[in-house]
């Protein structure tokens, strides 16, 4: 597209010299000199607003259609089925390579024993599942025989995302295959809870998910949500309803973790999780921060660690609370890992997930007793 962007007129100059005008009882008329003002000022200053960026619609819309028949070749059905034939539902998905390797949901195939891949233009194939990833709710499956003309979509980078950017979904809601819905990113580095217990209770979360209000449904899960460059930024998983229906709030798994573990599972079938052994609070209360006498706001504050995991062995100490969810204090103050600040909890579940992996050291920095220090901690694998 080629968005029009006007000019910001700055100032206005007028000239303004002489007024010719009649003098009575005289034939010709005089020219009466204008009253003088002191000069004005060679320069104005004025404060730089962005302008507005104009989009002509039928741009905007020939940009959309060129972009779903170029995409929805990639979006496939998936029908699954049970051992005994019974049909467990439908969901979406979508091909990432010409090697026939198809990425969704961990929930869309769990319980299913066979699968079937249905195509925009009526293709249909079988496929196995080669692995899956139950916390960040993704699969991959694998084409049992080669497609001619097999169409990928590509990867995007969710790092590069932006909160108001314009997303698209393509899926099959309610079994309605190849439909499209548009939205922008509503929010980005979203944590949600997953099924998977951690060990001594609670369980783990999966980070890095991105909000959008692109309606997403049921049939949806599995499916890309694209940018406007036809690249996937993040899989389409979830919705936040009282109905099960659409009400604005989707979540998608971004694509920079797709990255980072659908490699593992189409080589190992699982994604190896490295493993802190911590538990935290963040976002907590001021009352709470004031009680426990934290020096500053953001931060994690270690509730609870994980006996004998690696934060225990190097060290990391958590609150010397003895029950329930009662503060004892004395715990410590995440505040950056490798040198990169951490916020919230979310920051340091990121990245563990897309940048660390099992048996590496990383250096935690915390406040204890409002001190900084640094603690290394050699990272093991996820129970």
């Amino acid at each position: 597209m080629n968005p029009l962007r006007p000019t910001l007129i700055a100032a206005t100059t007028l000239a303004l010299a002489t007024l010719a005008c009649a003098v009575p009882g005289v034939g010709q008329p005089t020219a009466v000199p204008f009253p003088t003002f002191p000069p004005a000022p060679t320069t104005v200053s004025v404060s730089t607003i962005a302008p507005p960026i104009l989009i002509d619609p039928a741009e905007e819309q020939q940009l959309y259609i060129e972009l779903y028949q170029r995409v929805n070749l990639a979006v496939v059905s998936i029908r699954v089925f049970h051992a005994d034939g019974i049909d467990l539902g439908l969901g979406s998905g979508f091909v990432i390579d010409t090697d026939g390797h198809i990425v969704t949901n961990n929930h869309v195939v769990e319980g299913g024993t066979e699968f079937e891949i249905d195509f925009a233009n009526g293709v249909k194939a079988r496929a196995t599942v080669l692995g899956t990833d139950p916390t960040a709710d993704l699969a991959v499956l694998k084409l049992e025989s080669a497609i001619e003309g097999l169409v990928a979509v590509p990867l995007g980078d969710s790092d590069a995302v932006r909160v108001g950017e314009r997303v698209i979904a393509i899926g099959n809601p309610f079994g309605l295959s190849g439909t499209m819905t548009i939205g922008i990113v509503s929010g980005l580095d979203r944590v949600l809870e997953t099924d998977v217990t951690a060990p001594g209770g609670g369980t783990f979360s999966a980070p890095d998910t991105i909000q959008t209000d692109a309606a997403i449904n049921p049939g949806n899960s599995g499916g890309p949500l694209l940018n406007l460059n036809g690249e996937v930024i993040g899989v389409n998983q979830a919705i936040r309803s009282e109905t099960g229906e659409n009400t604005g709030i989707g979540f998608a798994i971004a694509s920079n973790t797709v990255k980072r573990i659908v490699p593992a599972l189409i080589n190992d079938g699982k994604f190896v999780y490295p493993f802190l052994g911590v538990s935290g609070l963040d976002e907590m209360s001021l009352d709470q921060i004031e009680s426990l006498g934290l020096p500053q706001t953001t931060g994690v504050y270690v509730r609870d660690v994980s006996p004998g995991g690696p934060a225990d062995e190097a060290g990391v100490r958590g609150d010397r609370g003895l029950t329930g969810e009662d503060l004892g204090g004395g715990g410590d103050l995440i505040i950056a890992i490798d040198g990169r600040p951490v916020i919230t909890f979310a920051d340091v579940l990121s990245y563990l997930v897309n940048e660390a992996s099992v048996g590496q050291t990383v250096t935690l920095t915390v406040l204890r007793d409002g001190v900084p220090q640094d603690i290394p901690v050699t990272l093991g694998a996820r129970p």
